[in-house]
């Protein structure tokens, strides 16, 4: 039966319902599978290093940033509102 009112640690679990939706997004956008010698977008080698350090990595460092750029750009609004909007 619904009272009107917000049960003991709702807000709480609705924080970290949030942070878990955002965890779950960042794991999904994690390469997968073997990493690219070379970039996917442009062709350019991917270092060692870089290869070593992400695995199932697939792009170069500059076409990366471009996608995280575009990514940004385009991530949507927050269904469950801001941190902001939950302690007021």
């Amino acid at each position: 039966m619904a009272t009107g009112w917000a049960g003991d640690g709702a807000v709480q679990e609705q924080i970290d319902a949030t942070v878990n939706d955002g965890i779950r997004r960042a794991r999904e956008r994690l390469p997968q599978g073997p990493a690219l010698t070379h970039c996917a977008e442009c062709g350019a080698q991917i270092p060692e290093a870089r290869r070593q350090a992400i695995p199932g990595v697939r792009q170069c460092v500059p076409c990366q940033e471009s996608s995280d750029q575009e990514a940004e750009q385009f991530s949507g609004y927050n269904r469950r509102g801001s941190k902001d909007s939950q302690l007021r």
